[in-house]
């Protein structure tokens, strides 16, 4: 059982943005970002949606349908 009276761990991750050092605890508001300039900066480039899944999209000129039927 664990006291409550004990504060929880902290411990250092990589910063998403900067790849620094930050502080995964309470004490650090912008976790798992190491500053609130590197969480602005991710969601800027959410906003701009920098991030994106790659799409397969066929090229223009690929027949559509069936060649063999009329459309």
């Amino acid at each position: 059982m664990t006291n409550p009276a004990e504060a929880p761990k902290t411990r250092l991750v990589t910063c998403p943005a900067c790849g620094g050092a930050s502080l995964y605890s309470p004490a650090n508001p912008w976790r798992p970002f190491c500053s609130e300039r590197c969480k602005q900066q991710d969601l800027g480039a959410w906003a701009s949606e920098d991030f994106r899944m790659p799409a397969d999209v066929p090229p223009d000129d690929a027949p559509h349908g069936d060649p063999r039927t009329k459309n």
